[in-house]
């Protein structure tokens, strides 16, 4: 029995079928009808708009060549295709940290009037030994925290915050309904703001 029980569902999962025949027509459908909220998880993750355009046109690439994998047994259509635009943006953001970044010294004059090279007086952003104290710190309370919410809210703010998924797509994901999953994601966040608050208070 299929996944898909909306009459959109249906309709996106007739067109992947297509598309992993090789229906350009199909494919054509499928990018009128899912382009704008495909755009839409990939902005969620890559800010930069025109890389992002660039990202949605991989993610095409990738369901066109993948639309015949798509088991709308296993999953909402609309889930699969996120997860493909999920996948290829985070690809781009990893491929443009390691890109190597080049920079030129720029040189000028310091107050005796001798030619200097200005990057030897910018401050370095690597953390120090206290910033780094600082943000393990900041880290196992993170995790303490976390580890004190139920499972459904630690469920939800997983997939809202670190895969980017929107509330109505964690719904989807979880087979549970919109409002208890906002419920979770409010009251998690709630008790997360306190527990983090009660320890930085007790650092000092």
């Amino acid at each position: 029995m299929s996944v898909a029980a909306d009459p959109r569902s249906e309709e996106l999962a007739r067109l992947l079928a297509r598309v992993g025949l090789a229906d350009r027509a199909a494919f054509a459908a499928l990018y009128q009808r899912t382009s704008a909220q495909l755009l839409g998880v990939v902005l969620r993750i890559q800010r930069d708009r025109a890389l992002a355009e660039d990202v949605l046109q991989e993610v095409f690439v990738n369901i066109w060549r993948a639309a015949g994998s798509f088991d709308p047994v296993r999953s909402q259509p609309m889930t699969w295709l996120a997860s493909v635009a999920r996948n290829r943006a985070i690809d781009s953001l990893r491929r443009r940290e390691t890109q190597p970044v080049f920079e030129s010294t720029s040189r000028g004059f310091g107050p005796d009037g001798d030619e200097v090279d200005l990057l030897d007086h910018v401050p370095s952003d690597i953390p120090g030994p206290q910033d780094q104290l600082g943000l393990m710190a900041q880290a196992r309370a993170v995790k303490r925290c976390l580890g004190g919410l139920s499972g459904e809210q630690q469920q939800c703010i997983a997939l809202a915050f670190y895969q980017g998924l929107s509330h109505a797509e964690v719904a989807t994901h979880l087979r549970q309904p919109l409002g208890s999953v906002k419920s979770w994601v409010r009251r998690g966040l709630l008790s997360l703001k306190t527990c983090l608050q009660r320890s930085a208070a007790m650092e000092f």
